[in-house]
């Protein structure tokens, strides 16, 4: 599975078959389909990522990281801390 695109629509939102999301640029390891969940954005919502260098995350604002596909930079969208479905996580 490639991730989003965020230019184009969005495919993979109500996407739940087992299987991992990888960067649409370089197929680097993102989210697993595990830590995915539905979310009213109009994206994909995942709770964690693969591996810790998965993505790279630069704090935009308090609680609120821009993440970027740690192999090769593709934009992915943000982290929102205390956003997940459980008390405390985050959602991408």
């Amino acid at each position: 599975m490639s991730f989003c695109s965020f230019f184009g629509g969005e495919v993979y939102k109500d996407h739940f078959k087992p299987g991992v999301y990888v960067c649409s640029k370089c197929d680097h390891q993102l989210f697993t389909s595990r830590s995915k969940y539905e979310h009213s954005s109009p994206w994909p919502a995942f709770t964690e990522t693969i591996r810790e260098d998965s993505v790279s995350k630069h704090q935009e604002r308090p609680g609120a990281f821009k993440v970027q596909c740690g192999k090769c930079g593709n934009g992915l969208g943000h982290e929102f801390v205390n956003d997940g479905p459980a008390r405390g996580s985050s959602r991408f």
